[in-house]
C-alpha cells in the first residue's frame, strides 16, 4: 500500500469511529482520541517548558516515527497442558481468564500501552481505545 493509501484508510476509519461515537455522519475531522492525544502532547510540552524542536531534531524524530511496530489485540489467554492441546479439535471450546464484555488489551511489541473494546467499519474489525496507559505508567513497569 502506499503512504496516501495508507492515509486514506485511517482516515476513513477516523470518520467511521468519529460518527459512531456521535451517532451521526462523519465530518472528515479527526477522532475524538486523535484529537486527545494531540492535546495532551501539547500540554505535556508546554508544561514542561520546552523550547520548539529545532529542524535537526524534528528530523531524527521524523525518523524513529517511521519505525514499524507489530500492534496485538489480546482477548485473553489460558494455560493448559499438552496433553490437552493435542486433544483439542474443530469446535473445542478454550475457557478464558477474561471476563465477557471485558476490554481488550492493546499491546504494542508486548508492552501494554491501552485497553480497548471491538467495532466493526465496513466490514472489518477494529478497536476503540477505551483507557491509554499513561507514558509515567509504562515507564513504572519497565523498572
Amino acid at each position: 500500500m502506499s503512504d496516501s493509501d495508507d492515509q486514506k484508510l485511517a482516515d476513513e476509519w477516523a470518520a467511521a469511529l468519529n460518527a459512531q461515537q456521535t451517532g451521526e455522519e462523519a465530518t472528515g475531522g479527526a477522532a475524538p482520541a486523535e484529537q486527545a492525544e494531540v492535546e495532551a502532547f501539547s500540554e505535556d510540552a508546554s508544561s514542561q517548558n520546552k523550547a520548539p524542536l529545532s529542524r535537526e531534531e524534528r528530523r531524527k524524530l521524523d525518523a524513529i516515527m517511521d519505525i514499524p511496530v507489530t500492534i496485538t489485540m489480546e482477548v485473553g489467554h489460558a494455560k493448559i497442558s499438552i496433553r490437552n492441546l493435542l486433544q483439542l479439535n474443530q469446535g473445542s471450546v478454550i475457557e478464558l481468564e477474561r471476563l465477557a464484555g471485558e476490554p481488550l488489551d492493546v499491546l504494542v511489541n508486548g508492552t501494554l500501552i491501552a485497553h480497548g473494546e471491538v467495532v466493526v467499519v465496513n466490514d472489518k474489525f477494529g478497536i476503540r481505545l477505551t483507557d491509554v496507559i499513561s507514558q509515567v505508567e509504562r515507564i513504572k513497569k519497565l523498572k
